[in-house]
């Protein structure tokens, strides 16, 4: 899902041609790296441009010691920008940001306009629901309905009509909900909520009967509520969508220093205690698409 969070950019600045520069010259003669980032998105980027952390922050900061090495530039200073979702990818298309340290689906739409590192989190489309969620509801998002035309779709549609949909605000995910409802033409409430904390709080006080995002993170916000009647984490996944790190267009050489420093991080199992920290153990699955996504 995840960034699944950055809204997509309007059709003026997909079509732009993006900024002509190659970003580590410009970084060599600047002795600066400017890391965008996009706050309240926990555990992926969040805090102030002080001191940002996060799953992806990190990566970035691995990446940026490789750049102090590989250019020369032991005293290299490291700014980051906080940037907001709707503003990150015309921050980096602009040159204001060299690198974009949020997660992003890497769509076709969006490579029209911007390149993308490797995969750097194996993310999945889930769904959360509010502790007592009536069971037409968990039927028809488990996908669990009797399919017999044509009592499935309207079995569906009596288990999601007037219901209640949090999404993070601008993502992927909520243009995927929407069309969703659209196509079973079920009459339901979309709320846009701005972080992952504020739809699973939503679900806890029963404002939401569901919050659909990435997978793993609703299951570390879930596992971790102190609700009475906390939500649970269906086992449904309804797509894998993998997010990457947003680069500008065209820029090679940046590029291959980041898919070199991601795939060293892979290769070494450095990825495991990073991922660990932020998300739990990691999964068989989960390791072996990290070392798919590594280059030799």
């Amino acid at each position: 899902m995840i960034l699944r969070t950055i809204a997509v950019l309007g059709l003026a600045c997909s079509l732009a041609l993006p900024v002509a520069a190659q970003t580590l010259e410009r970084v060599h003669a600047s002795n600066v790296l400017t890391l965008g980032y996009v706050d309240r998105l926990q555990p992926f980027s969040s805090g102030p441009v002080e001191r940002p952390a996060g799953y992806v922050v990190e990566l970035c900061q691995r990446i940026a010691e490789r750049i102090k090495r590989e250019q020369s530039l032991p005293h290299l200073r490291l700014v980051y920008s906080q940037v907001a979702r709707d503003e990150a990818l015309a921050a980096l298309q602009e040159g204001r940001i060299d690198l974009l340290c949020s997660p992003l689906v890497a769509n076709l739409e969006r490579r029209r306009s911007f390149s993308f590192s490797l995969p750097i989190y194996p993310s999945g489309r889930g769904v959360a629901v509010r502790g007592d969620a009536p069971p037409a509801l968990l039927r028809a998002l488990e996908g669990k309905v009797e399919r017999t035309a044509p009592q499935w779709r309207a079995t569906i549609n009596r288990g999601l009509a007037r219901g209640s949909f949090a999404v993070i605000v601008g993502s992927t995910t909520e243009q995927w909900v929407r069309q969703q409802l659209r196509l079973l033409g079920v009459v339901s409430e979309v709320l846009p909520v701005q972080s992952f904390a504020e739809g699973t709080a939503l679900l806890e006080a029963g404002k939401a009967d569901a919050f659909f995002g990435d997978r793993v993170v609703l299951q570390q916000l879930v596992a971790s509520s102190q609700a009475e009647n906390r939500p649970r984490v269906l086992e449904r996944i309804f797509e894998m969508e993998p997010v990457a790190l947003a680069l500008p267009r065209g820029d090679e050489d940046l590029r291959l220093l980041v898919d070199s420093e991601l795939s060293l991080i892979y290769r070494s199992g450095e990825i495991e205690p990073l991922y660990r920290q932020y998300f739990g153990e990691p999964g068989e699955q989960v390791r072996l698409l990290f070392k798919a996504y590594a280059l030799p």
